[in-house]
């Protein structure tokens, strides 16, 4: 267990702000996280790593007018503390200054800090791991014959403190915690070797998934890979099965974040205002979710974090700012230092055997590899593997695929998404139907 407790942590950060003052900033901020925890893997039956996690540390940015400079330690006793304190200082003194630099607009600062619900310790010792690890493998390994070998079954718990505090008098913070348990299988047949995993996340330990259907789940994908074929070039629909399109409201909001944005690197420059995709489409986030995986009451800089409406009938209607990109901007921070919280786009209500129906020929991808999204650009290029489809119907698995296109007009061209939005994750989607994409293969 951590020894440090939250008004611990409180305290340290107001010493923190004191120390900066007495040495002459004139602005300074401050975070503090410490966090422990526990993760073990077992593999073929046997317990083959046990983790347990200890760890705390600090970082403290200074401001002298608009010259900033920041320090960081894992040393929270007191002389560290000073000394981090005049490493940052001396940074500052020494560099340019910044028009856009310092703390965030004290009237953003978040009034009061509600109880998210963030908070639910699992009481678990590495026994009690290993079998419920071993329980996720062991149905994996007896879902199918060709379920050959294994990656190993993992539970992963921690839980943390965070404490963030700047010198417009705010100090908040608040305790967290997030459990997971995943399975990954290896399936032959014919000479063919496919791999595939499953894996369920929670604050709360009591609503992860059971380790017979997590690990059920990644035998069921892997097996239903064996006997994947290459594609000819083509051109055709595509379906980004739920757990994949989440990768594409990742490259939404990597094109909207106001450091691409000031740099001019995003092709959804100059955007605000304008239609991104068609009229049914909503794109919301909740980061005040009780028991959210991304949910705080706070952003990074103390702002208040609030539901947004990032797409409003296919329109984009904010960017995603923090206090530096807002002042490069000529903008005010939006809430978005750190990241973006919760996000749901509504479903147009089809399953994914809808979804199908309305292919005659295409494809349904369920995994993407590589980084293949340009964000200056918007081009898309993928290496894929998934699924065929021919007349609704799924055909054959395929694998060593690419996929391309351009984000602009796949946000455009998006034709439904499905209801079926029942994956771990801090993003809710369904699946993706999106009207046209080049497949390449052999």
């Amino acid at each position: 267990m951590s020894h440090y407790e939250l008004p611990q942590l409180k305290r340290i950060v107001a010493d923190l702000l004191e120390e900066a003052r007495q040495q002459g900033a004139d602005q300074a901020e401050a975070g503090v996280h410490a966090q422990h925890g526990l993760d073990l893997t077992v593999r073929l039956g046997e317990t083959e790593t046990i983790e347990h996690t200890n760890d705390h540390g600090l970082g403290i940015s200074v401001y002298f007018g608009q010259r900033k400079g920041s320090a960081n330690t894992t040393d929270l006793r007191p002389e560290a503390i000073r000394e981090t304190v005049a490493a940052a200082c001396a940074i500052a003194r020494h560099t340019e200054e910044d028009p856009a630099a310092g703390l965030a607009n004290p009237d953003l600062m978040a009034k009061e800090i509600p109880d998210l619900d963030l908070n639910h310790p699992w009481d678990i010792d590495p026994q009690q791991a290993a079998e419920i690890a071993r329980e996720c493998e062991d149905a994996a390994r007896a879902f199918d014959p060709r379920i050959d070998n294994s990656e190993g079954a993992s539970v992963h718990t921690q839980s943390g403190l965070f404490v963030y505090g700047n010198t417009h008098g705010f100090v908040g913070g608040y305790p967290t915690t997030r459990h997971s348990l995943s399975c990954a299988v290896l399936a032959s047949e014919d000479g063919d070797m496919q791999r595939d995993y499953w894996y369920s996340s929670s604050r709360v330990p009591g609503q992860l998934e059971t380790p017979r259907s997590v690990g059920e789940e990644a035998a069921r994908r892997t097996v239903a890979r064996l006997g994947s074929r290459k594609l000819a070039t083509t051109e055709c629909p595509v379906i980004f099965k739920a757990d994949v399109a989440t990768s594409l409201l990742r490259a939404l909001f990597s094109a909207i974040r106001g450091a691409a944005l000031y740099r001019k690197a995003s092709f959804l420059l100059d955007q605000l205002g304008e239609p991104i995709f068609p009229d049914w489409v909503n794109v919301n986030e909740e980061p005040l979710l009780p028991r959210g995986l991304a949910s705080a009451p706070f952003d990074n800089e103390g702002v208040a974090t609030r539901a947004n409406q990032i797409i409003d009938g296919g329109v984009l209607r904010t960017y995603l700012l923090d206090s530096y990109s807002g002042r490069k901007l000529g903008m005010e921070s939006t809430g978005h230092a750190g990241s973006v919280r919760n996000v749901r786009i509504d479903n147009t209500g089809e399953s994914l055997e809808q979804l199908m129906d309305r292919i005659e020929q295409g494809l349904i991808v369920t995994e993407l590899m590589g980084q293949g999204s340009n964000t200056v650009t918007g081009d898309y290029s993928r290496g894929a593997a998934g699924f065929w489809v021919e007349n609704g119907e799924i055909a054959y698995p395929v694998s060593e695929i690419t996929i391309a296109g351009n984000l602009r007009d796949m946000f455009g061209g998006l034709l439904a998404v499905g209801g079926d939005n029942q994956i771990p994750g801090s993003i809710d989607t369904g699946s993706w139907l999106i009207e046209r994409m080049t497949v390449a293969g052999s």
